[in-house]
């Protein structure tokens, strides 16, 4: 079981440096607790929240990050496809190891906002994410060739969560992104869908993670002091089962359990808002990955 990270990209703060500080801190304690992978989110017009935008952010996170796994997601249809592999070319170039794109259909105002079209988008999403491996791959598309290319050949991890996006997952993906909002009850019929779509399609899966908001306390009382305030205020409308809130040992059994279900990487961000709070919890992930290595 691998663990990294989804580095959460809004944060409430006045002045607009401090929420890309808090970013880059979070993206040392990542690294220094050891962990496989670094990705951050995509969404659009957030205001007045800031909220960091994926490309240029990771740019500066990655001087943080050292050579393992890292990549962003875009929600595609919002996005013309050569635009994002200009993206994700100059990132994987920046990047001391390898690259990985996540993507997703999207929903929401956002999609509108940003041209997305309001039906018929999984038809737009694989025609985009045809069009930007193709160029990745050095290929000409449409007149059109974009540089730099991936060093590595391109790894795409699709995200969704109902049975169309489940299948596209497995049809089209290297990998597979539950959303966060699943409880476990819910993951693990997921990844039996996603692992039998794989089967019929005839693919092998490089990741089958599942996303999940944390907070590993020094000891459940700990973790609970930190996260019961923000669940208890209705943390982005999400079961508070779908969270993993405890001390290294409760959420290292939590991660066992998923490991349990078929998936093998677990992708965590934070919940809290405290930003101490925070950094101590990603110190704690070390001792998680060492009692789930151990398991």
């Amino acid at each position: 079981m691998k663990i990294g990270t989804s580095l959460r990209s809004s944060y409430p703060v006045t002045d607009p440096r401090e929420g890309a500080r808090w970013m880059v801190e979070r993206a040392a304690a990542a690294a220094a607790a050891g962990l496989d992978s670094l990705f951050v989110g995509d969404h659009h017009a957030t205001g007045p929240v800031p909220y960091y935008q994926n490309s240029a952010i990771l740019g500066r996170l990655l001087v943080e990050w050292g050579g393992r796994p890292a990549g962003a997601l875009y929600l595609l249809p919002a996005w013309n496809p050569v635009l994002v592999a200009e993206q994700v070319g100059t990132l994987a170039a920046l990047a001391e190891g390898p690259f990985v794109l996540q993507c997703a259909v999207g929903g929401g105002d956002q999609m509108a906002v940003m041209g997305a079209p309001s039906s018929g988008r999984g038809a737009v999403f694989e025609h985009h994410l045809d069009v930007i491996r193709r160029l990745l791959a050095g290929d000409e598309v449409d007149g059109v060739r974009v540089a730099p290319t991936t060093p590595e050949p391109l790894e795409v991890w699709i995200g969704g969560h109902a049975p169309a996006a489940i299948d596209r997952a497995a049809r089209l993906g290297d990998g597979w992104i539950v959303a966060p909002g699943a409880t476990d009850g819910q993951a693990a019929e997921m990844a039996a869908a996603y692992r039998k779509a794989c089967e019929a399609h005839g693919r092998t899966p490089v990741a089958v993670a599942i996303r999940r908001d944390v907070h590993v306390g020094g000891d459940e009382a700990d973790a609970r002091r930190v996260a019961a305030p923000v669940l208890d205020g209705g943390y982005r409308g999400m079961d508070p089962h779908a969270t993993v809130v405890g001390s290294p040992e409760q959420v290292a059994e939590r991660f066992a359990g998923y490991a349990a279900m078929g998936y093998d990487h677990v992708l965590v961000r934070h919940l809290a808002d405290d930003q101490q709070e925070v950094l101590s919890s990603f110190a704690r992930l070390a001792e998680v990955r060492r009692l789930v290595a151990d398991r």
